[in-house]
């Protein structure tokens, strides 16, 4: 791997910034050709993506707190394919 590309476990850490728009230019341009060349990563950033648009429709009163918790444990569990 070159300083150039970035792995898994960095797209991971800046997921959220990258949703967010937050990114520098250059970092941003890292994270995109990793999703290119990498499945596991896009699908992660595809769910990452939906979950956040499903769960802003919903009230944190209306989510069942045994759900919750199972959603959390998923996401603190989930490890991307490594390259």
């Amino acid at each position: 791997m070159t300083p150039e590309t970035m792995d898994c476990n960095e797209l991971v850490e800046l997921v959220t910034e990258y949703l967010e728009h937050a990114l520098d230019p250059a970092v941003r341009a890292r994270f995109e050709a990793h999703l290119s060349e990498c499945d596991g990563c896009e699908n992660y950033v595809e769910q990452f993506r939906t979950t956040i648009q499903t769960l802003g429709r919903v009230t944190a009163d209306r989510l069942d707190p045994d759900f919750r918790q199972r959603l959390l444990d998923t996401f603190r569990g989930w490890q991307p394919d490594q390259r």
